[in-house]
Formats: structure tokens, C-alpha cells, sequence
């Protein structure tokens, strides 16, 4: 017997499922918080990790779960597919809420086989095997639009993008039906937290805050910054971020060291103050090759500061082009270079983007809008 739906006035009781405990703190806590100040009973399903514990002393339940981000051993998917079923099957969620490529794929498979009654599926971000290119990628995406068909196919359920591109590519392939999607800019930004602070002083300075990947367009980031002294612009050039050793497209520690042993590139590690880090800098960068859409770069807008990215979905669609930022192609440091250097020499450029940005900020990227529109969803779900 499927698990049964809770009685209308039972608390409903939601689950997230998502690999890292960590990006459900850094990009979903504030739904997770508005649900259970909402009356629901909050779960969450991931791998162990430090967050647990913040998790925890939230008051949700966690439930761990014997998961990789990188594997691709069948036995062991195998395994926490099954897992995940049992878990679905042992709590009786009312609705499953998906976060990151691995658990909507799984997730979604086990929702259905499990009778889970409502589902979310959350894609920020096709991600890797989703950039234009043949060989391994290629297969690699074919046995992904396959799993995202059967994953996506509860019938009772909605699949939240962040960017027109990435719906289109999923109802394209048959994997989303009509009236299923829903579209949400984002995470939502602390409008407070991330508000605009007074210019720093001179030399103009450029931040890229994202984790050091070469899929985030890091190594063009280094080459625009190579390119930018070689030319005596009197630019400085800031890297925060950590090296990601489990994902395959991560700097390897050795590039690192040789990039700040050039001097071209101050790397500041691991950030926690984002806002900080941009109040400090005049023009925020993430030049990377495909996006939901970036966190980093709607807090960039929040925080006024105008932005050079990438023409690629989610990118492009954190700006408006040539009002709060400048597009340049991907994999192009030259031209990433081109473009942060005429920002660099037009401080009334900046600061008319800077402005714009803080307005699209309030416009669209409002984290109380983005809260509500998921409660919306949810309710719409569970009938209620």
C-alpha cells in the first residue's frame, strides 16, 4: 500500500532530500524556516556533514542517507536508491521537496515508487553534462534526459527553474509536461544583508566569489586577470572560494599556488561574508560556462555593484544586459578582460549599473517573494 496523504488537519509533513546537508543551509533554508513557522513538520534527507547539526537545532528531523555526489558505481546507486525508497516509505511525507541534480533524479524515481502523494523537483542548473559538447558529455546527457523523464513524471507534482533556458530544454525532451513548470528567479537575497555599501578606495577592484571550478570560468578569470596587468590597467583582481577535491572539474591545489605565487590574483580562501567581500570590491565577475541562476551574482545586484558574466542561461539572466552588467562570451578571457577594463576606467558607468542592479534586486530577486511563491506551490500540491 502507498503511504497515505496526512488528514487536512494533520501537519503536513514535508521532506527535503538533497545530497549535501550544506547547500540546503547556504540556498533553501529560508523556505525550509517559512514552512515550519507555516505549520509543517520539516524533515530533512541528505549525507551527514557540519550542517547536520545547525539542521537539528532548527528543529527539523534529519535523516542520513549513504550517498555520494560523484559516484557513478552501480551497485552503490543502486544502493542509495533503495535507500532512499525505504526512507520514503518508513516516514510518509506528505511532500518531497528536491534540491540538486543527483536527488531530483533519485528523488523523483523514489517518490513515484514509493506513492510519496506530492513532489518537488528544484533544478538550479543542468549542470556539467548540460554544456555544449559531444564524446562522454554527450552520452552522458542522453542517459540523463532518459532519468529526468522518469523522474519528473509524478503525476502530482511541480518542477521549479530558475532560468527559461533549462525549462525549455527539459519540455523539449519530453520530460515536462505543460502547467508542470514554475518559474522562480533564484534563491531569493536578504535584501538587509546584502544592501549597497560606500565605494571602496582605489584601485578599482574585481571579486569572483564561487567554488573553484573550471566550469565556474575560474581559469578565464586568472587569464583576464594575466592579460589586464600585462596592459597596466591597475586592476586588482580578488578569488574567494574553496577547491571542491570530489567534483571532477575542481582546481587542483598545485594551479592555485602557482596563480598566487604569479601575484596577478589575490586569493582570500573560503568566504563567509559575501557582502563583505563585495563592499570591498567595484565590479563582481562570475564568468562561468552554464548557471540556474548564481547566487553569487543576484547578491552582487543586491549589494550594487555591477556585474561582468557570462551570455550563457542563468547567467545572462542574473542582469540586464548592459543596465546592471556587461555580457561577454564564455571560455573568452580576453574578452572578460575588455569588458572588466571598461568598467575599470568609467566610475559613472559603475555607478548607474551598480544602481540598476540594486533595483532588479528589489524588482525580482526579493527573498520574501521567493519564499512565498514556493509556499504557494506547496499548497497548491497538497490541496490546502
Amino acid at each position: 500500500m502507498p503511504p497515505a496523504a496526512a488528514s487536512v488537519n494533520a501537519a503536513p509533513r514535508l521532506l527535503f532530500f538533497i545530497t549535501n546537508p550544506a547547500f540546503l543551509v547556504s540556498h533553501r533554508l529560508p523556505v525550509a524556516l517559512a514552512a515550519r513557522d507555516a505549520g509543517y513538520e520539516v524533515h530533512v534527507a541528505s549525507m551527514g556533514g557540519p550542517a547536520v547539526a545547525q539542521l537539528e537545532a532548527l528543529g527539523f528531523t534529519h535523516h542520513a542517507l549513504p550517498l555520494s555526489r560523484t559516484s557513478m558505481r552501480p551497485w552503490t546507486e543502486a544502493r542509495s536508491l533503495w535507500a532512499i525508497w525505504r526512507l520514503f516509505r518508513r516516514v510518509r511525507p506528505d511532500l518531497v521537496h528536491t534540491v540538486t541534480l543527483k536527488s531530483v533524479l533519485y528523488g523523483g524515481i523514489a517518490a513515484r515508487l514509493a506513492g510519496v502523494p506530492a513532489y518537488v523537483a528544484a533544478i538550479s542548473g543542468l549542470g556539467y553534462v548540460f554544456i555544449p559538447g559531444a564524446g562522454l558529455r554527450g552520452l552522458l546527457r542522453r542517459l540523463a534526459l532518459i532519468l529526468y523523464r522518469l523522474a519528473l513524471g509524478h503525476p502530482n507534482s511541480r518542477v521549479i527553474f530558475q532560468n527559461t533556458a533549462d525549462r525549455d530544454v527539459l519540455a523539449q525532451a519530453g520530460a515536462v509536461r505543460p502547467g508542470q513548470a514554475v518559474l522562480l528567479r533564484g534563491s531569493g537575497v536578504d535584501l538587509d544583508r546584502y544592501a549597497p555599501a560606500p565605494w571602496p578606495p582605489e584601485p578599482v577592484t574585481v571579486a569572483l566569489a564561487a567554488r573553484l571550478l573550471r566550469d565556474k570560468g575560474v581559469g578565464e578569470f586568472i587569464e583576464a586577470a594575466r592579460l589586464s596587468a600585462a596592459r597596466g590597467d591597475g586592476v586588482r583582481w580578488r578569488l574567494a572560494g574553496s577547491l571542491d577535491r570530489e567534483n571532477p572539474a575542481s582546481v587542483q591545489p598545485e594551479e592555485l599556488q602557482a596563480w598566487q605565487a604569479d601575484g596577478v590574483v589575490e586569493y582570500v580562501g573560503e568566504c563567509d561574508d559575501v557582502a563583505g567581500f563585495y563592499a570591498q570590491a567595484h565590479i563582481v565577475t562570475l564568468p562561468s560556462y552554464r548557471e540556474g541562476l548564481p547566487k553569487s551574482l543576484i547578491e552582487a545586484a543586491a549589494c550594487g555593484r555591477p556585474v561582468v558574466t557570462t551570455d550563457v542561461p542563468g547567467c545572462r539572466d542574473a542582469i540586464e544586459p548592459d543596465v546592471s552588467g556587461l555580457l561577454v562570451p564564455a571560455r573568452d578571457g580576453r574578452a572578460l578582460a575588455d569588458a572588466i577594463g571598461r568598467l575599470a576606467a568609467d566610475a559613472a558607468l559603475r555607478e548607474r549599473m551598480g544602481a540598476a542592479g540594486r533595483a532588479l534586486a528589489e524588482r525580482d530577486f526579493g527573498l520574501d517573494g521567493i519564499v512565498q511563491a514556493h509556499l504557494a506551490v506547496y499548497r497548491e500540491l497538497l490541496g490546502r
